[in-house]
């Protein structure tokens, strides 16, 4: 059993990560711990019960991006988003600048669709629908 002075200094993994509001669901979490997409500290966490503290970096892989996340806080209790984001530092980079759409084609949105001279122009342009 834990102390009450270890109570506000750790807690596990999958708890956390609901209390910060990274995943929907405490079982979300844990498998999402589980499945390896998780790590404290550079090492990979396999476990839902392990242990994080004040100051751990996680790193986790989530859809199609990772998040870094520092960890400053425990809560007792779940909260909205506000008391979420109160339990880390997101040092997450930015992503990087997209790619402009290549003029070859492409139209302003909301310009409708090509008119018959206009759809030549991009098919003599594109290589496309040789006759």
């Amino acid at each position: 059993m834990m102390k009450e002075s270890e109570l506000d200094t750790r807690q596990r993994i999958d708890k956390w990560l609901w209390h910060a509001r990274v995943v929907r669901t405490r079982s979300a979490a844990a498998a999402l711990v589980t499945s390896g997409r998780v790590r404290i500290n550079a090492e990979r966490c396999v476990t839902a019960s392990r242990a994080v503290k004040a100051g751990d970096v996680v790193t986790i892989a989530l859809d199609r991006t990772v998040r870094i996340l520092k960890v400053q806080s425990f809560a007792e209790r779940r909260g909205d988003a506000d008391a979420g984001r109160l339990l880390y530092e997101d040092l997450t980079p930015p992503p990087p600048p997209r790619a402009e759409e290549p003029a070859g084609g492409a139209r302003d949105p909301g310009t409708g669709r090509p008119t018959k001279q206009e759809r030549r122009a991009i098919d003599r342009l594109t290589g496309g629908d040789e006759r």
